[in-house]
């Protein structure tokens, strides 16, 4: 029996940057492990250089489920240089580059930690609305808006009949999918873990319902909460 704290994120815009896309960047569907443990990061005050070496796939768990169906865009942006000029206010040159977003998108997150310290902090700042470092949903500009849910007792099942998973289903977990109609279901590559200096140690792929369904699969393991919601850990 572990626990678990849920909490929602959401805001205008979200753009978490596809790994083989350098031009034309486009974004996952969903937050990717690694950009959910910078936002743990920012949200308790880890810095940059610390995030990542807190929250490893032997400590720290991470669920994810969709809470609005995914919506992309594209519009252009105008980057500019700021390291070759001393003063803002006389950039001449930009390069305009047209970015792929998520509009609206709203996700709820399942974290857990096996260091009980740090899970108490994380306990009183997510339902006291605080944070140490501005949360965003992938780059900066994306600034990202949250609210606690709870915390729930979660228990670890092992090779079920087929039931439904509210959140993201790792590849490697799946022993069979029940595909029902009038559900919309994708599959993406994210990095699930990388080393301080942003090396990709492991890419997963995962699978998701597109409007925010539950998906009816058989899975090797998955966490049953006291709720009655079934999740996958990333």
């Amino acid at each position: 029996m572990v626990s678990i704290l849920v909490f929602d994120i959401w805001g205008e815009y979200a753009h978490f940057r596809k790994y083989f896309t350098t031009t034309s960047p486009l974004t996952y569907s969903l937050p990717p492990r690694t950009a959910l443990c910078g936002l743990m990061g920012a949200i308790l005050g880890y810095s940059k250089e610390d995030y990542l070496h807190t929250f490893p796939l032997a400590s720290a768990m991470f669920g994810i489920q969709l809470m609005e169906p995914v919506k992309k865009i594209r519009f252009s942006e105008n980057l500019i240089d700021t390291e070759s000029i001393a003063r803002m206010n006389i950039i001449k040159q930009h390069t305009r580059i047209k970015f792929e977003f998520l509009k609206a998108p709203r996700y709820r997150v399942y974290f857990s930690h096996t260091d009980p310290t740090l899970m108490d902090k994380a306990r009183k700042m997510l339902a006291a609305h605080q944070c140490v470092y501005t949360p965003c949903l992938g780059i900066s500009e994306h600034i990202a808006n949250f609210a606690y849910v709870g915390e729930h007792a979660a228990e670890l099942q092992e090779n079920s009949d087929p039931i439904p998973i509210y959140s993201a289903i790792r590849d490697d977990q799946i022993i069979e999918v029940i595909f029902e109609s009038q559900k919309e279901y994708m599959t993406e590559t994210f990095p699930n873990e990388m080393t301080e200096d942003r090396t990709v140690t492991e890419y997963q792929q995962f699978m998701f319902e597109r409007n925010c369904k539950p998906i009816l699969a058989k899975v090797k393991k998955y966490y049953r909460l006291d709720n009655g919601e079934n999740i996958v850990i990333m």
